[in-house]
């Protein structure tokens, strides 16, 4: 028999701070690091907030589109990426407050399977879809875009 999941669930995690910028957050058995880099006064132990948040988008849409792909019949294989964010600092440097501080996100995702583009764009759209970093963001107002190829 097979086990139903649950649709809505509470996701639980805690976090210590050790400074003014570095802190760790842990949920399940896992402990994730964020920091500033050194030139921002902190230690470079991990990934900043904002690049935590941008990472999430890619490892989202990693999962997701595997998962899509699957359900399509569609073999995109390991994939690949390379992202670049437009970030508008003046919000995080208190210089004034900012609506949309990520403007613009570009991201490349280049499969290295079987899939013609044609296949790729419709997992590309899929993904879309259910991605929820991604429908963060763009309910966020930053402009997102997520250009698939094949390698």
């Amino acid at each position: 028999m097979a086990i139903r999941q649950k649709s809505t669930i509470k996701v639980r995690m805690n976090g210590q701070g050790h400074s003014h910028s570095h802190c760790d957050v842990m949920v399940r058995d896992l402990t994730s690091t964020i920091d500033e880099p050194v030139e921002r006064g902190g230690t470079n132990l991990g990934f900043s907030p904002t690049e935590t948040a941008y990472a999430a988008l890619i490892g989202c849409t990693n999962t997701i589109g595997h998962k899509c792909a699957d359900k399509l019949g569609v073999d995109i294989g390991n994939l690949s990426f390379e992202m670049v964010v437009d970030f508008d600092r003046r919000g995080v440097m208190l210089m004034e407050e900012i609506d949309i501080p990520f403007t613009a996100i570009r991201l490349s995702v280049t499969a290295h399977g079987s899939a013609e583009q044609a296949d790729l764009e419709r997992v590309a759209e899929e993904t879309a879809n259910y991605c929820a970093v991604s429908k963060m963001f763009v309910a966020a107002g930053t402009d997102v875009e997520v250009i698939w190829s094949k390698g």
